[in-house]
């Protein structure tokens, strides 16, 4: 008689989240920086949105990632909007970085 191995059942990304704390919390970290940009992104101009992607938060200190040199320097300029609104928004956001993206050749 052949024996037939079971596979364990396939985890969503979710379920594995939920059996692991420190997955929990950086799932949860990734949501909240999403949530962030969202809040933002009438602050910023049509055209730098698609530069502009949500980065990682360390504690009260938080990342933009942006394409670009140009772009960067732009929503340097508006900074303390962007921090304005996350403050009012309830965010306790003592920082803001921005890192550079350079695109792969």
């Amino acid at each position: 008689m052949n024996s037939i191995r079971r596979l364990p059942p396939t985890l969503t990304i979710h379920q594995a989240a939920g059996n692991s704390p420190s997955l929990a919390r950086l799932t949860e970290l990734v949501r909240e920086s999403n949530d962030r940009l969202k809040e933002i992104e009438s602050l910023i101009p049509e055209a730098l949105r698609p530069a502009v992607k949500a980065g990682p938060i360390e504690g009260e200190s938080w990342c933009l990632l942006v394409s670009g040199n140009a772009a960067a320097a732009k929503i340097r300029q508006l900074l303390p909007l962007i921090q304005a609104r996350l403050l009012g928004k309830g965010w306790k956001v003592t920082s803001i970085r921005l890192k550079i993206l350079i695109a792969k050749k």
